[in-house]
């Protein structure tokens, strides 16, 4: 599982403006993913802006907030093919996300916070999600924050949730690792960090008593368009004094 997140992450890393000292708010263009068991992960993406490091300037990670509806989508269906997870046929999304805000965690060297996701997620049972039958709608307020919601119907579903982490979050057995390099200038051009938080998801159906599930928030800091573009001017100039000197 950790080698599919990690491809997922890859492929929908973050554009980030890594911005001069006096100025924190960064843009962004990203997507918020969820990984439920083996299946496909559902990616909400996104785009807008974030504060980062507060009113400092960009090093450490020590501070970050998003903002609420930086990520949405809506009627998005994940169709569900594997046998294992009968009687689900598919999972439907409606979901954005609440206000972030992440900070360190005491001296555990750790980084997160509370990030709702404000929405539900349609289960299909039996049949395509189109069907006006046999659906469970799960509410996914308690995820990435804490707390947990109850589904009552053909099949009962309990969903608890947790902050956000750097750190090393678990379902059961099954481990998720967040991450936060390098951890003396996270915040600064070539940066990177990986939240997670644990999606704990208990059924009445003995094969999948317990289902894992994990929220997963990549975040990658690059150079700016306006530093790339100096930087670049910079190396052709060099290029060309030193193909004067050749001549």
């Amino acid at each position: 599982m950790r080698k599919l997140i990690s491809a997922w992450s890859i492929g929908i890393a973050l554009l980030l403006g890594a911005t001069p000292a006096s100025a924190v708010v960064m843009p962004i263009t990203t997507g918020v993913g969820i990984q439920i068991a083996t299946l496909t992960p559902v990616v909400i993406a996104g785009s807008g802006a974030m504060v980062v490091n507060g009113s400092g300037s960009p090093g450490h990670l020590s501070a970050l907030s998003l903002p609420a509806g930086l990520f949405a989508t809506s009627g998005f269906v994940l169709p569900v093919t594997d046998p294992a997870v009968a009687p689900i046929k598919g999972i439907e999304v409606s979901a954005a996300n609440g206000p972030g805000a992440f900070a360190g965690v005491g001296g555990s060297g750790a980084f997160g916070g509370s990030m709702p996701m404000v929405g539900s997620a349609k289960v299909c049972l039996f049949g395509y999600c189109s069907a006006a039958a046999g659906n469970l709608n799960v509410p996914l307020s308690n995820v990435g924050a804490g707390g947990f919601a109850q589904v009552t119907a053909a099949i009962n579903l309990t969903v608890v949730g947790a902050p956000w982490t750097t750190g090393t979050v678990a379902v059961g057995s099954v481990t998720m690792m967040g991450d936060a390099a390098p951890l003396s200038n996270t915040a600064a051009t070539g940066g990177a960090a990986m939240l997670v938080t644990p999606i704990f998801i208990s059924t009445n159906i003995g094969a999948s008593a317990v289902v894992p599930a994990f929220g997963i928030l990549p975040i990658y800091f690059t150079p700016e368009p306006g530093t790339l573009v100096l930087l670049s001017m910079g190396v052709a100039g060099l290029l060309a004094c030193g193909r004067s000197r050749r001549r």
